[in-house]
């Protein structure tokens, strides 16, 4: 075969063979990836023993909860957040609050500002890079803690027991797949629509007709939520608390009662193109049509940790997104570098800072958990996070819960959901400013 300019020669191929063949440390570290898989052989026991599940402040939750098949891990940690805090409102051993009833709420509500969308948007070059994003995910699993407030806010929460999982909320992917289906025709048709001459009004009036049948669809998929509901539950000391036909915001009001409008999310995006201290928000992301919008305040990582550990410290668990597929032992329930000595087993070092990362596509937020604690060293600064995942009380040996090195923090964590009163007066001002737009496949639009 010819060579052609900037073609791999063979004859270089057989001297990259030589060369792995003359490295013993190579030969030896291939053996035990091969043998055990690239994570297991590049785990460094020696760094586990630095990084114990032990913590000098830790908060007391109920069970692990469990996502299963699902992308829903912001439903379940902004829960798991709101269910603490009834947990020890009312000394409760335990309590799960229904992660169905929003994710039903939110595949409606989505479902709605897509199709909004697709109006607003309707003159809109259907090969432009705008509508082939928007078309490629119309109603994802994945969420903002912005997005599970207003679904807070408008529909309220139920008990679990009150609209459990069903199939196809813990195996998501068909459902999601033809619902996406679905609301990609009604796109066409809209598009069409607005072709052809109709208004605004008379789409929207179509429109209607589509959210009938995407009702319908969800209905089939999840089964109807309770629009009202009776409810008893017991406290430690034998206290029974019982109420009868309440609506879900009378339940939310009267047994959780957070105000959610004092909470902030703060991302740490160190790039150009987001200096610091400036409010930023991201097109076209979204679930409830009039909710508010998702915006975030960009801040070195200093002040976001401060602002962690004080709610903790005062006893209030914080929501978090992160990058949970970098550096992440499963089976250990451990994220850290140094414990996951990849680098080391392939004979490289990755030089990328966290901004680049970002701006590379190498990194990005995708997961959502709850940090229950942290462990501060001789000179009060934090060294290890404590966390509560959704993926089950069988995940690691910890019963559920995931250790985090400081380094993992400051490299992977992108946001921190804190309230307001944690945070310096200089800093709270910074929230009052107009938020500047952010294209919708901005890193910072990536969904837990």
């Amino acid at each position: 075969m010819k060579q052609t300019e900037g073609s791999l020669p063979k004859k270089t191929i057989q001297g990259f063979r030589d060369a792995f063949a003359a490295d013993r440390a190579a030969r030896i570290a291939s053996n035990a990836s091969v043998k055990s898989g690239l994570l297991e052989a590049a785990t460094d026991a020696e760094a586990l023993g630095r990084l114990p599940h032990a913590f000098s402040l830790r908060l007391k939750q109920g069970s692990i909860t469990y996502q299963k098949s699902s992308g829903r891990c912001w439903l379940f940690s902004g829960l798991n957040t709101l269910r603490y805090e009834m947990i020890h409102r009312f000394d409760l051993e335990d309590f799960e609050l229904s992660q169905n009833y929003l994710f039903f709420y939110d595949k409606l509500e989505r479902s709605n500002y897509f199709l909004e969308n697709m109006i607003l948007l309707a003159k809109e070059p259907l090969e432009g890079r705008l509508m082939q994003f928007l078309l490629r995910s119309p109603v994802e699993d994945g969420g903002q803690w912005d997005m599970f407030a207003n679904l807070v806010r408008k529909y309220g929460v139920v008990p679990k027991k009150a609209y459990p999982d069903g199939a196809n909320s813990i195996k998501s992917g068909p459902f999601n797949r033809y619902l996406a289906a679905f609301l990609r025709e009604c796109a066409a048709t809209l598009r069409r629509q607005a072709a052809a001459g109709k208004t605004v009004e008379e789409l929207r009036a179509l429109k209607e007709d589509m959210m009938r049948d995407v009702y319908r669809i969800i209905v089939i998929a999840l089964g109807e939520p309770p629009k009202t509901f009776d409810f008893t539950m017991t406290s430690k000391d034998g206290k029974v608390y019982q109420d009868f036909n309440l609506t879900p915001r009378n339940f939310y009001d009267r047994y959780i009662g957070v105000d959610l409008d004092a909470y902030v999310s703060l991302i740490n995006a160190p790039t150009e193109d987001k200096p610091y201290h400036k409010m930023y928000t991201v097109k076209y992301l979204g679930n409830v049509a009039e909710g508010a919008p998702v915006t975030y305040l960009n801040l070195p990582m200093e002040t976001i940790r401060d602002a962690a550990v004080a709610q903790l410290q005062d006893g209030h668990p914080v929501w978090f997104g992160s990058d949970c597929m970098e550096y992440a032992l499963r089976d250990e329930a451990v994220f850290d570098r140094a414990s996951t000595n990849v680098e080391q087993l392939l004979g490289i070092s990755y030089q990328f800072s966290k901004g680049d990362r970002l701006n590379y596509g190498e990194s990005a937020m995708d997961h959502a958990m709850v940090f229950l604690g942290v462990n501060l060293d001789s000179n009060g600064k934090p060294d290890r996070w404590l966390i509560e995942n959704s993926w089950g009380k069988d995940s690691g040996p910890n019963g559920g819960y995931y250790t985090a090195s400081e380094d993992w923090f400051e490299n992977f964590v992108y946001q921190v959901v804190v309230n307001r009163q944690y945070l310096k007066s200089e800093t709270v001002k910074l929230l009052h400013q107009d938020s500047i737009p952010l294209e919708p496949w901005d890193p910072m639009g990536t969904l837990a």
